[in-house]
């Protein structure tokens, strides 16, 4: 099975940028989607981004400021944020869609292969 593995978290400033990669060993990036969540202290997990064949797609939260991408040469796959704010500080967290055909979901229930995640602080 996959493993993935996040780096590129740290403290920033508001109004600043961080981009976020995830590595994946033991495998490639077979699955139909991929994508990012989050989770804040004492909040659930949420969806961040997810990208497919159908594209990309972002909560109203994030999208127009984050951007995900993928490399599937190299197996990497990338969350680049821009504009963050403080609301934006979590730990950040790399998954695969577990299912055969991604039609949208943002369920984190519906991923699997989670990495251990990345701290993403911001700074007000």
């Amino acid at each position: 099975q996959v493993q993935l593995v996040e780096s590129g978290g740290g403290l920033v400033q508001a109004g600043g940028s961080l981009r976020l990669s995830c590595a994946a060993s033991g495998g490639t990036f077979s699955s139909p989607a991929m994508a990012w969540f989050r989770q804040a202290p004492g909040k659930e997990r949420e969806f961040v981004a997810a990208i497919s064949v159908r594209g990309a797609s972002y909560p109203g939260s994030v999208k127009g400021r984050f951007t995900i991408s993928r490399d599937n040469a190299n197996n990497t796959l990338y969350l680049q944020m821009n504009s963050l704010k403080s609301e934006d500080t979590a730990v950040y967290y790399c998954t695969a869609f577990q299912g055969r055909y991604y039609t949208g979901s943002v369920r984190d229930t519906d991923f699997g292969s989670w990495g251990p995640g990345t701290q993403v602080t911001v700074s007000s």
